[in-house]
């Protein structure tokens, strides 16, 4: 069997040459959501200029919560291009928070892991709400990893701060990244790529609910990412779910999260409202 090229499996931007014109949309849709949303918008998390976050209200105190983390490889994105995906959620009854991130090569992806841990102890001091976090791409590797987390050891958050996470197309072994042109800017080597992937970590507490979602148009190595941790967090005790989302790409498998007849969606808004009681 020939060997895979792993640049052609996990560089998405090669795979999909119209992923300029769907970035603008997006940036486009959530400008106009800027607009008019009811958010508090760059709260502050930590010192750095990326170390913020917006919540986007619904309009009920005791809405259900969802923290979704923009993707980008962990080399660029910034949640204000990806507010777009608050819109639906918000008149779901659900709020939506959105951090940005320190991006590679400036920071390593494990002090990103560590910003998002930081995140999410901020959000949950400013709500009192248990999240599902979502994210996609390197937000779906974020997703994992905050599930992952012994939140035992974070101060001032429930040791289950993260009952459950949605994954949407993302990278858990990151491996096989290292000969590609991702890794000129992430930095990978042997070690630290294995010391990153939540595939190898420690399985989450089995109460944890993990779906992992991927387009049905993604390349092989993006199924069989999602498809593994799934099987394997599911040999640990947790309840998972495979998701294949077909018809859809790793950029336009984002836009499942405008639909609220979506698969993805309704995954979304279900585990927002099953995890946010005490």
């Amino acid at each position: 069997m020939a060997a895979l090229d792993l640049e052609t499996e996990y560089n998405n931007r090669q795979r999909v040459p119209e992923h300029p014109q769907i970035n603008a949309r997006w940036s486009a849709a959530s400008a106009a959501c800027r607009q008019v949303a009811n958010a508090d918008y760059d709260q502050p998390y930590g010192p750095k200029e990326r170390q913020r976050y917006d919540l986007f209200r619904a309009g009920d105190a005791k809405a259900p919560l969802a923290v979704y983390i923009h993707g980008g490889y962990w080399q660029r994105g910034d949640r204000k291009d990806y507010s777009f995906v608050a819109k639906e959620l918000n008149t779901a009854g659900i709020d939506v928070a959105l951090p940005s991130y320190s991006l590679c090569p400036a920071v390593s992806v494990m002090d990103i892991v560590g910003e998002l841990q930081v995140c999410l102890a901020a959000i949950w001091r400013k709500t009192g709400k248990y999240p599902v976090v979502a994210g996609h791409s390197a937000g779906g590797h974020l997703t994992a990893a905050m599930l992952a987390t012994d939140w035992s050891n974070v101060a001032g958050v429930p040791a289950d701060l993260v009952r459950a996470g949605v994954a949407i197309s993302g990278v858990f072994d990151l491996v096989p990244l290292i000969p590609t042109s991702i890794n000129e800017l992430v930095g990978f080597d042997e070690a630290s790529a294995r010391a990153a992937s939540p595939l190898l970590w420690p399985a989450p507490a089995s109460a944890r609910t993990l779906v992992a979602a991927v387009g049905g148009n993604e390349s092989s190595e993006f199924l069989r990412q999602s498809r593994e941790i799934a099987q394997a967090w599911a040999r640990a005790g947790l309840k998972t779910e495979y998701l294949v989302v077909p018809g859809t790409d790793h950029f336009t498998v984002v836009d499942e999260l405008t639909k609220p007849a979506s698969p993805l969606f309704a995954a979304v808004a279900t585990l927002a409202r099953q995890v946010n009681v005490g």
